[in-house]
C-alpha cells in the first residue's frame, strides 16, 4: 500500500513540475499583451492635454485680438503675438455698434498620427474705446 501512495505522490509531483515549467514566462507574455493598451491610454491623455492647451491659447488670442481691435490696432497681429510659438492661429474680427468681436482659431497639435482634431475656436467681445 505504501508503495502505491509514494508512486502516486511522485507522479503528482512530476505533473506539477511539468505544469510549472510550462507556465514559466506567462506573466511576461501577459505584460507584453498589456503594453499596447497602456501606450494607447497614455497617448490619448497627451492628446487630450494638447486639445485643452490649444483651446486655452485660442481664448487668450481672442481676448488679445479683441482688446487690440477695440483700441483701433490690428487684431491679427495681437492674436499672433498672444499664442505660444509653434501654434498656428488665425483671427477674424467683426463688430457692430459700440463693440468689436474677434474669433480666434488655433490648430490643435497632432501628437498621435491619425488622430486629427482640427482647430479650437474661441470668441471674445470688447467695447470700442471712444
Amino acid at each position: 500500500m505504501r508503495y502505491g501512495r509514494e508512486r502516486v505522490r511522485a507522479r503528482v509531483q512530476l505533473r506539477a513540475r511539468r505544469v510549472r515549467a510550462r507556465d514559466r514566462g506567462q506573466v511576461a507574455i501577459e505584460y507584453l499583451g498589456f503594453i499596447p493598451v497602456l501606450l494607447i491610454v497614455g497617448l490619448a491623455g497627451l492628446q487630450i492635454g494638447a486639445v485643452a492647451y490649444a483651446a486655452e491659447q485660442a481664448s487668450t488670442a481672442a481676448r488679445a485680438g479683441a482688446r487690440a481691435a477695440s483700441l483701433g490696432q490690428g487684431a491679427q497681429a495681437a492674436c499672433a503675438g498672444a499664442v505660444s510659438g509653434g501654434l498656428k492661429v488665425s483671427c477674424a474680427s467683426g463688430g457692430g455698434g459700440d463693440s468689436v468681436t474677434v474669433t480666434a482659431s488655433v490648430d490643435i497639435p497632432q501628437l498621435v498620427p491619425g488622430w486629427s482634431f482640427g482647430a479650437a475656436h474661441k470668441t471674445a467681445t470688447m467695447p470700442l474705446d471712444h
